[in-house]
């Protein structure tokens, strides 16, 4: 009985996530604990659809799954290491539950105004206060020519009616498949400065969407950033997943997480026709 005792307390305590993190890849069963593994028909049988496209053609995930090797802010190797189970069902955990770590501009993601204004930041203008009603309703999925960054010239000649809130800009970044190689490359294409101006000035639009880890071309980094975000009105959501769609209408819905004092959050991204 009294083994019995000491093996409930350490299954039920906050010492089992140290025997957890302990244990070794291949999480091995505690003694005495039930065994969770299956054998080979059974994983065969449960063997998870992943999918890009749901509703029969009708909803498409723009979102980039999270990898160990994805891309990440002037990277060299990718993300890395970025989720870990600490308490495991096959080392005598009551459930499974991972932890996670990772910068919050990482895959796809929304920006808000205090990331690169600091008393934006200091007043408080995070995540949590970025307006729903811009993340989420229709508008057009354009694609960019390919042989430029998004300038003044460019977005003159996308003809983009007045009344369009809500754009995703496909570039060559797709073409390119940038968000599927580990190192980080400068040479992706963004909104130059005065193409972020001339935005801001002659269109409706409120959400600029694009398909890599910033809208902003490595030249004009910062200065098309201050463009966008100055009004406060405008949301950026980056590293958008836009291949195999056809441009066009679409509702676009996007839901970051409610970080509280984040200045950019992972952001979960559809489109649906």
């Amino acid at each position: 009985m009294t083994s019995l005792l000491l093996f409930l307390f350490l299954l039920l305590s906050p010492f089992s996530t140290t025997i957890a993190a302990a244990s070794s890849a291949a999480y091995p069963t505690i003694p005495g604990t039930a065994d969770t593994s299956v054998s080979a028909a059974e994983t065969h049988s449960l063997t998870p659809i992943r999918r890009e496209v749901y509703g029969g053609g009708r909803i498409y995930d723009i979102s980039h799954r999270y990898r160990n090797d994805m891309p990440t802010w002037d990277s060299e190797d990718g993300l890395g290491q970025f989720l870990w189970l600490p308490g495991s069902m096959k080392n005598g955990s009551l459930a499974n539950n991972s932890e996670m770590k990772l910068p919050t501009h990482t895959g796809t993601h929304v920006d808000a105004p205090g990331h690169v204004f600091d008393h934006y930041f200091d007043a408080g203008f995070d995540v949590d206060t970025l307006d729903l009603d811009v993340l989420n309703g229709p508008g057009l999925l354009v694609d960019v020519p390919r042989d430029s960054n998004i300038t003044a010239e460019v977005m003159k000649s996308l003809h983009i009616p007045r009344g369009v809130r809500r754009v995703l800009f496909r570039t060559l970044n797709t073409d390119r498949r940038l968000m599927f190689k580990s190192q980080f490359d400068r040479s992706y294409v963004g909104f130059t400065r005065e193409g972020a101006k001339w935005l801001v000035e002659n269109t409706d639009i409120k959400l600029v969407g694009i398909d890599y880890l910033s809208v902003a071309a490595w030249t004009d980094l910062i200065p098309s950033h201050l463009e966008f975000l100055e009004s406060r009105e405008i949301i950026l959501v980056e590293a958008l997943k836009l291949d195999d769609i056809q441009p066009g209408a679409y509702s676009i819905h996007c839901l970051p997480l409610r970080l509280l004092g984040a200045e950019g959050s992972p952001i979960r991204c559809i489109l649906m026709k």
